[in-house]
């Protein structure tokens, strides 16, 4: 018997942990910053006996390239834009939802249950939608100059030092608009311009390259840049901590919306942990403590009355209509998404 033990014990040690042992264990893959971690990590483990294990990615095509080596067996959950979503379903990362497991759904605001890009929620669930603008020091950078893009993209303009947002899709849309063309234009004149004007604005002394947007944040907070694209609840944290010197403002010209939500990857580990997580983060109150702390807005109608209300009467969490008149949602390219990505490789090497 003390044989079969030690081989046992010895199995163990050579391939791994048993099948059983994930079982206590939930495996996201999310942006950073994206929730107060390590309460919601405690308090999901206090009420299912699940530990929560949460790992970061900044960028969408670090988050793609993850789920594509191998991401979508090694996490439960997985946190995807709206835009990349299309992406992930034709190349089979993430599976179809169960409903009745998710009795919670019943929470969502319509237009979140049937959004434009998976309507009904049949492979994902809201998570948190908002939008990017611009941040920037007040004692560095007058009010009335932060409202046009123009500020990072006119070299007769004169920010100081400043990041354009690290993301391919995003900042070429951003750029297109900017332009007067079609932000989701795939024609190759439009995107030589959009090419040709982050080039020349790249290469300027002033700016200091791409960032993503918490790591852009920190550094206008720190006064390393004076400025930067930052998504509006990164922003707002920094705005709230000191608002004397920090602004935000959606420029003028008009900025993309997102709407960001969670999936269960096709080889998750622990599925049956996901659907709890799932189910347990519509609930009213749990939703809210997620956007009162990371200052996006929440698609749960049910979480609206826990919402701060300084933070309901904030157009830059939640846009009055003349906000929203300036936003734009990100499309799928699809089959164009090849010329896309060549198109920033020509942006990030030149």
């Amino acid at each position: 018997m003390k044989k079969v033990i030690l081989l046992l014990v010895a199995l163990t040690i050579v391939i791994g942990a048993p099948a059983w042992a994930g079982k206590n264990e939930l495996k996201i893959y999310i942006w950073s910053e994206y929730m107060d971690e390590a309460k919601m990590s405690a308090d999901f483990e206090k009420k299912f006996g699940i530990k929560v294990r949460i790992d970061h990615f900044e960028n969408v095509e670090e988050l793609m390239a993850k789920l594509q080596s191998g991401g979508s067996s090694q996490y439960d959950i997985v946190c995807l834009g709206d835009y990349v979503f299309p992406a992930a379903l034709q190349l089979k990362l993430v599976q179809p939802l169960d409903h009745s497991r998710i009795p919670n759904l019943k929470n969502l605001m319509p237009r979140f249950f049937n959004d434009y890009y998976d309507p009904g929620c049949k492979y994902h669930v809201p998570w948190q939608w908002g939008f990017t603008g611009l941040l920037y020091r007040k004692d560095r950078i007058k009010e009335q100059d932060a409202q046009s893009w123009s500020l990072l993209f006119d070299p007769h303009k004169k920010p100081g030092p400043f990041y354009l947002l690290d993301s391919a899709q995003e900042m070429l849309s951003l750029t297109l608009n900017y332009l007067g063309f079609d932000p989701n234009s795939t024609n190759p004149q439009d995107l030589r311009s959009a090419i040709d004007l982050l080039v020349k604005t790249k290469k300027r002394k002033n700016c200091l390259g791409f960032k993503g947007g918490v790591g852009a944040r920190n550094e206008v907070v720190a006064g390393t840049v004076h400025a930067s694209i930052v998504y509006n609840g990164d922003a707002l944290k920094a705005v709230s901590e000191n608002p004397k010197k920090m602004g935000f403002v959606v420029p003028q010209e008009g900025t993309f919306m997102f709407l960001d939500c969670l999936a269960i990857t096709s080889k998750a580990p622990n599925p049956d942990a996901a659907y709890k997580w799932m189910n347990w983060i519509l609930e009213p109150e749990v939703g809210a403590s997620i956007s009162n702390f990371v200052l996006f807005a929440t698609p749960n109608k049910e979480s609206l009355r826990f919402i701060n209300k300084e933070d309901l009467n904030n157009p830059s969490i939640y846009p009055n209509k003349e906000v929203m008149d300036k936003l734009f949602y990100l499309k799928d390219p699809g089959a164009n998404m090849k010329v896309l990505d060549q198109a920033w490789t020509r942006i990030k090497s030149q």
